[in-house]
């Protein structure tokens, strides 16, 4: 299906079992969840998804079961973090057999790649596919920057058509569409950038509390296209401690343990994670239930 590279699109989570394996009737239930709220697509295997975890069996399951359960209503996005161009190029193709309505494609792993490095690995991807393309530049957590200028490079890729911006630098949105207009769309990769970065004009917000809370996310998404602002930032502020959940390195078990308290998910991750204990717990629990009791009216 043809892929419109607008509105919220969930990072999801990978549900397991206390057995650590893919608990699919959880996986279900959350993306029940999300398109009841109206999200406009699903990205599966991102880092929230426990990427680096994710066997490449487990990967097709996903996709498969997600396909499966929103035909063509909405995009599913398979996201490509491998450490090899040969390993990212045979995920490709590979997701493209599985049903994949598109790719997101983190730079290489483990490897500090420069910037003609890092442009010929995302190339090589895009000449392998016709799937359509969302690069990830996140520099905080991977550690390359794909700046703004760099995409001059995959300007003549046409399946490379969107940039889900994480550097936390809400400029470079700006710098994206005085540079290119609309020929990438933009998306905002980090939770708590989320209302600056719409209201600059990004087309899109890939979310993480979504996982968790994906009516209220949607709802400041539509009121803030609809130019309801006030209310879009009532919402936005009852959400920020919440949101910044999604900033800390263990984002994936403080989301999940939020899923688990809304009923659409569980707290069970994969190692080396390991589920949270004690006061660190507790402290988390409190942000996420002081938030539900106060939940607005949506």
């Amino acid at each position: 299906m043809l892929v419109n590279w607008q509105g919220v699109y969930p990072a999801l989570l990978t549900p397991f079992t206390k057995e650590d394996k893919l608990d699919i009737s959880l996986f279900e239930k959350n993306i029940a969840a999300q398109c009841k709220a109206g999200v406009h697509g699903l990205i599966i295997g991102g880092s929230l998804g426990e990427a680096s975890t994710l066997q490449v069996a487990e990967k097709q399951q996903l996709v498969q079961v997600a396909k499966a359960n929103v035909g063509e209503k909405i995009p599913v996005i398979l996201n490509i973090a491998e450490a090899s161009t040969a390993d990212a190029v045979t995920q490709a193709k590979l997701a493209a057999t599985w049903g994949a309505d598109g790719l997101m494609l983190l730079p290489p792993m483990r490897y500090k790649s420069d910037d003609r490095e890092t442009a010929t690995y995302f190339k090589a991807v895009a000449f392998a596919t016709d799937l359509p393309i969302m690069i990830y530049n996140n520099p905080v957590d991977y550690k390359i920057d794909f700046h703004p200028a760099l995409f001059d490079q995959l300007v003549e890729y046409p399946t490379i058509q969107a940039l889900k911006e994480s550097s936390r630098d809400v400029t470079n949105l700006t710098r994206m569409l005085n540079r290119f207009g609309d020929r990438f769309k933009i998306f905002c990769g980090v939770d708590t950038l989320a209302l600056e970065e719409i209201c600059l004009g990004a087309h899109g917000w890939v979310a993480g509390l979504v996982d968790a809370f994906p009516t209220e996310t949607v709802a400041i998404w539509e009121l803030a296209q609809a130019g309801r602002i006030a209310e879009a930032r009532s919402i936005y502020r009852w959400f920020m401690p919440l949101l910044e959940l999604d900033i800390h390195p263990k984002l994936v078990q403080y989301i999940k343990l939020a899923a688990q308290e809304t009923g659409i998910g569980s707290e069970f991750v994969r190692a080396p994670r390991l589920t949270l204990v004690g006061e660190e717990r507790e402290r988390v629990l409190t942000i996420i239930r002081k938030a539900i009791a106060n939940k607005p009216v949506i």
